[in-house]
């Protein structure tokens, strides 16, 4: 803008990247009775997960939101980075406790063996935020990572911390093409951008993400954890890139597993086919490949 004869600097370089609106986020999420209790919005960390962590530790109670302009140490599955450049993503982390009961909000104590599907509500929420905001076709490739033609646009990490869990989510939203991250032998990484998608306004696309978390949370604390009985498992079903596709699964400690996936079981494991023995197997950890 013009002041006194003069040009003065803008408070960001990038006048399509603007910065996110603290109070009009607050107002909007932090609600009597919601789910979100505190935003932590910072102009630049390592981590959100390890901030989230490190609060979960010290006794912060459910419902904190860390969200941060720029990460410079995000971390994704099997050690990978996930950074981008100052406001042009989401990085968001959520403090979930769903081992303690709520009897105010009728939500029993949920099994640690269920747990598994957080991650996966986790990519429903943000696949239905993207769908309606943005306009573009999202989809869900087991069990982390967000889609759009084929190519990366999000991924989820979800982390144990004591009897909490910290809920990480990443989202590429105007990255060019010369700033997408290098993902050698992985998916091609997209932007909402690059996507050509209608609407890349953070403020909206964060606020309609966490209101989707919560509402999908509070129906999968009600149902116990049963994602049959809450919808989770056929909402998950319906955005899946996975389900039905030749997959190949890169386990940690033991032979790949190629063969179809053809579901989720109750704990959100994803079941495959092998195409070599026939028999079917519940995968509850490991790289998955679409082979077609």
């Amino acid at each position: 803008m013009w002041q006194g004869g003069g040009v003065t600097q803008s408070p960001y370089t990038d006048l399509d990247r603007p910065p996110l609106h603290p109070a009009g986020l607050r107002r909007a999420l932090l609600v009597p009775g919601g789910l979100w209790t505190r935003l932590d919005l910072r102009a630049a960390t390592g981590s959100t997960n390890a901030d989230a962590a490190a609060a979960a530790r010290a006794g912060e109670p459910e419902g904190l939101v860390v969200v941060a302009e720029q990460q410079t140490a995000g971390r994704g599955r099997q050690g990978r980075q996930w950074t981008s450049p100052p406001r042009a993503g989401l990085a968001v982390s959520v403090l979930l406790r769903p081992a303690v009961a709520h009897p105010e909000r009728a939500w029993p104590a949920v099994d640690p063996a269920r747990f598994g599907w957080l991650p996966l509500l986790a990519g429903v929420a943000l696949a239905e935020a993207v769908s309606r905001l943005a306009e573009v076709e999202a989809a869900l490739k087991w069990p982390n990572d967000l889609l759009i033609a084929e190519r990366k646009c999000g991924g989820i990490l979800a982390e144990a911390v004591g009897e909490g869990v910290v809920v990480g989510i990443g989202l590429n939203v105007t990255l060019r093409a010369d700033e997408l991250p290098e993902t050698a032998g992985a998916v091609p990484a997209t932007s909402l951008r690059l996507a050509g998608a209608t609407a890349t306004d953070r403020d909206p696309l964060l606020r309609a993400l966490l209101r989707a978390l919560s509402d999908w949370y509070d129906r999968w604390r009600l149902a116990g954890g049963d994602a049959e009985k809450c919808g989770l498992r056929a909402a998950y079903l319906r955005d899946s890139a996975t389900i039905g596709r030749e997959v190949r699964v890169l386990l940690p400690a033991e032979a790949d597993l190629t063969g179809t996936a053809t579901g989720l079981d109750a704990d959100g494991r994803l079941l495959v086919t092998d195409s070599a023995t026939g028999a079917s197997r519940a995968v509850a950890a490991g790289d998955i490949r679409h082979l077609r």
